[in-house]
């Protein structure tokens, strides 16, 4: 902190007065950050209208970002000046600025740098920054009549959704698009003053919300789903085709797990939700619905075996063909809630497999599942999550490492599988043998090779320290020994790879190889956020370190498939996008194309336990269905080129859907005849 004798705050320069300690200056507002209805952060808010200084704070499951803002404000509500400072989630260096100065504006950050004339005016987008960041994008908004555009690319619309009473206040609701890829609501009082924010993300909702309205939280839980469904209930309705009559998809090479080849051209044909033929040639019935595949690819529905669900998600994953997904944690309440509304159809998405997620209460904890104080407590969430029909058991980092033993024996004994990461102080070898049947991310399970067992991993070492990975020798004794239980056990693996590729190779200003094929196509906001760097690195060495690492997960996951060890591609994300990049990682790893799309469908199928009625396209099984140009068997990457999908006889192409997004679309819809007569 800048000495300054006098205390006159004023004689500091603005940058200097961002880093002046909040309390007790006057004007100062606090906004609460809640997840999973734990108090995980704060923003301290200083604005006068012409000039705002903010101090963010998060700290959740181990991490969370930590900035501090200054933002100078024209009479329009337009930032003229924008610097930020801090760290962001995992930990990587934060250092912003955007200036107006005369007739240019300029910016600097994480993913990018540039410049351009001031006029005609436009906002500036943050790269790096708090949820107050919303509040003044909104504002700003409403005074352009709705729409203003945006910096460094695009446009930002606010639209009113309804009037909302919160705590006995009049407030109104409105949805911001064209940040990220995904909604944001927020609630403005009569001066257009943020008073809470919503949604934002695609994975588990954040709820921010101004103190003096923090006991409204209940209420703005409740309304965040309540928007979150709206939305997502008009996207339904617009891009849901229902068939009344057999549908024909007829010049398709069918992909059959069983032998891991294409069938010669055929039609296959579903009605009310089954397949009902797979046959050579086109005989029609009368008064079928065709669609020409062009001599494409139709394979069944992929699963996403590692999620966290939210309504805002499901669109994502229909268009990447996405018609199942193993939830890994949520918070439970939202989650009972919105499983039924997908399987009716009312809300779009795939099918959800819940598991219950178990965590211990430590500085570190995730505000997610059930926290129990007591092992008796942590038994009885295993049968309340039996009760409700859930397929799993997760158990999370700060679980006492005494439990996993009794919590696997009470979930065996209810039929429940039992997963999760490895908490913190054993290793993955001890919890197989307390009763682990499989392991969460490719990392938890090299962090039994490279860390003493006194290391804490509820903190981001269990990300950080995969940097270690290159020094690891293969063939040492640890590695065959955790080889040889999970063979024998027959433990597998949620890998989750994508994950760790984003992490290690994130670098400011570079778009990562699998990120290329589509970032262009998403809103600027989103593009900035993936060309940024996650892990904190000190030096050119450190980075170097990570780059050299993530080649040796590749070769884990092979010696782990040769081995006979089940793995499961998941994602730890909501977009869809990354699924493809995780099949492809796990081609890259050496494992055959045609392998991999039987793992992430049949096999996935039959480890979820419903092998009986999807995973294939065959004959009274689910029509759970995609369709893509290309041959997958030969290059795994064509699985991003899909036209189609289908979802328990539901019918939806991506060309619509991701318009719907603010995404701009990535191909055509194939050809439809109705009525098709004999």
């Amino acid at each position: 902190m800048p000495e300054n004798p006098s205390g006159d705050e004023e004689a500091l320069s603005p940058h200097e007065r961002s880093n002046v300690p909040f309390e007790g200056l006057p004007g100062a507002e606090r906004w609460v950050v809640y997840s999973g209805g734990e108090r995980v952060g704060s923003v301290d808010v200083r604005d006068d209208g012409a000039e705002a200084l903010v101090d963010y704070r998060v700290d959740t499951n181990g991490r969370g970002a930590k900035l501090r803002e200054h933002i100078g404000l024209d009479p329009s509500g337009l930032p003229r000046r924008w610097e930020i400072d801090g760290t962001s989630l995992m930990g990587g260096a934060v250092r912003e600025r955007f200036t107006v100065a005369g007739n240019r504006c300029e910016w600097t950050s994480q993913a990018d740098e540039g410049d351009r004339p001031a006029h005609p005016p436009a906002l500036y987008l943050a790269n790096d920054t708090s949820p107050y960041a919303s509040g003044v994008y909104a504002r700003a908004a409403l005074a352009a009549g709705g729409t203003v555009d945006a910096l460094p690319s695009g446009k930002l619309t606010v639209k009113h959704l309804r009037p909302v009473r919160l705590a006995g206040t009049d407030l109104e609701a409105y949805v911001l698009a064209g940040v990220g890829l995904f909604p944001e609501f927020v609630l403005l009082d009569e001066q257009r003053r943020m008073v809470a924010k919503l949604g934002g993300t695609l994975m588990v909702r954040e709820v921010v919300v101004r103190e003096d309205h923090a006991d409204a939280y209940p209420e703005l839980v409740a309304l965040d789903r309540e928007l979150g469904a709206h939305h997502a209930r008009r996207i339904q309705h617009r891009i849901r085709h229902r068939f009344d009559t057999p549908v024909r998809v007829r010049d398709v090479r069918v992909f059959d797990p069983h032998t891991l080849t294409l069938t010669g051209p055929c039609s296959v044909v579903f009605f009310r939700g089954r397949v009902t033929a797979v046959e050579r040639g086109s005989e029609l019935t009368s008064g079928e619905v065709q669609i020409d595949g062009q001599g494409g690819t139709l394979l069944a529905g992929l699963h996403d075996m590692h999620t966290h669900t939210t309504a805002a998600a499901g669109s994502f994953f229909l268009a990447a063909g996405v018609t199942t997904v193993r939830d890994m944690g949520n918070d439970n309440a939202m989650l009972l809630d919105l499983i039924p509304k997908v399987d009716s159809g009312e809300l779009p998405g795939p099918t959800i497999v819940p598991s219950g997620l178990i965590e211990g209460r430590s500085p570190y904890s995730a505000a997610l599942g059930v926290l129990p104080e007591t092992l008796e407590e942590a038994i009885d969430a295993v049968r309340w999550y039996a009760a409700r029909g859930y397929h799993q058991i997760k158990i999370y980092n700060s679980v006492d490492p005494s439990w996993p033993e009794r919590i696997a024996a009470e979930a065996h004994r209810l039929g429940l599988r039992v997963t999760g990461h490895v908490p913190a102080f054993t290793t993955p070898d001890e919890m197989m043998l307390a009763g682990f049947d499989e392991i969460t991310h490719i990392n938890q399970l090299v962090l039994g090779w490279l860390l003493d067992k006194d290391e804490d991993t509820r903190t981001p070492l269990r990300l950080t320290a995969m940097a270690r990975a290159r020094d690891l020798d293969l063939d040492g004794a640890r590695v065959r020994r955790t080889l040889g239980l999970m063979r024998r056990l027959g433990v597998g693996l949620d890998t989750t790879a994508v994950i760790l590729e984003r992490l290690m190779l994130s670098r400011a200003g570079q778009v990562q190889q699998g990120d290329v094929p589509y970032l262009y196509h998403t809103p600027v906001g989103y593009q900035r956020y993936r060309r940024r760097t996650f892990v904190p690195a000190k030096d050119e060495e450190q980075l170097r370190a990570y780059e050299e690492s993530f080649p040796v997960l590749l070769r884990v996951m092979a010696m782990l498939h040769e081995a006979g060890v089940p793995l499961w591609p998941g994602t730890d994300d909501g977009t869809g996008f990354t699924l493809h990049r995780e099949l492809e990682l796990y081609v890259a790893a050496g494992i055959p194309a045609a392998r991999v799309l039987r793992m992430a469908t049949l096999d996935c199928a039959e480890h979820l336990g419903r092998g009986w009625r999807s995973g294939s396209v065959e004959l009274g099984k689910d029509a759970d269905l995609v369709l893509l140009d290309g041959d997958p068997t030969l290059d795994i990457s064509a699985i991003r080129r899909i036209r189609m999908v289908v979802k328990r006889g539901d019918v939806y192409f991506p060309a619509e859907i991701y318009p719907e997004l603010n995404i701009a679309p990535f191909g055509e819809s194939p050809a439809i005849q109705t009525g098709v007569s004999q």
